[in-house]
């Protein structure tokens, strides 16, 4: 999960004493696209205000119009992954942060998407997961869709995908999740499908820990 807050949440460890809370709720009401106020979104989410206050403090150094478009988080996640092409991974991640289909991505979408990943519960981290792998957003994953995911994060791992990328490994790992998720065998997989066979079976939580260090 690291890459998908960079920059952005390390500014949580650190404090500011050149700045104080009013700064920040000033500020919070002048950028362009205004987020939710803080109460509310403290409300919503598992963060304190003051986390809060650090995120967005840290989301309008990045992104002062306070939207981030495509582009932009590509740059941004890109610099995570110099040594593979990141560009189709956070493509689907962008959408995934994205739930308003508008094309860009506002200091509320982060800061829920976010939440969940870094404190949600078992459930809603694998909800968030399999909302990330149903890239047509029909409710299911078919074999293309978690084709395409798993290849786009062997692209961005590069040289140090383990184990070492072959062009039959994808299609590989692809067959062993529906192997194990695809319960009724009708060539797609439910969030309840997908939910269970995570739960039930130690390998897969394991697989999904790796692909959750790529959030």
């Amino acid at each position: 999960m690291g890459a998908v807050v960079g920059t952005l949440t390390m500014q949580t460890k650190q404090r500011r004493p050149s700045r104080d809370k009013t700064d920040d709720e000033l500020e919070m009401t002048m950028v362009c696209h205004r987020p939710e106020g803080l109460e509310q979104l403290e409300a919503q989410t598992n963060f304190t205000k003051q986390e809060l206050q650090i995120l967005y403090r840290g989301f309008k150094n990045e992104c002062p119009s306070g939207v981030v478009n495509e582009e932009t988080f590509k740059h941004i996640y890109a610099q995570f992954f110099p040594h593979g092409d990141a560009s189709m991974y956070a493509h689907y991640l962008f959408n995934a942060f994205d739930t308003t289909n508008n094309g860009s991505i506002k200091f509320k979408d982060f800061v829920m998407g976010l939440s969940i990943l870094l404190r949600g519960t078992l459930r809603e981290k694998l909800e968030w997961t399999f909302h990330l792998y149903d890239i047509n957003r029909d409710g299911y994953i078919n074999r293309e869709e978690m084709t395409e995911i798993v290849r786009a994060i062997y692209d961005m791992m590069g040289k140090y995908t383990y184990p070492a990328l072959k062009g039959d490994v994808p299609q590989q790992h692809v067959d062993a999740f529906f192997q194990k998720m695809d319960k009724n065998k009708d060539g797609v997989v439910t969030l309840e499908e997908f939910i269970i066979a995570c739960q039930e079976d130690e390998t897969m939580m394991r697989s999904m820990q790796l692909f959750e260090n790529v959030m």
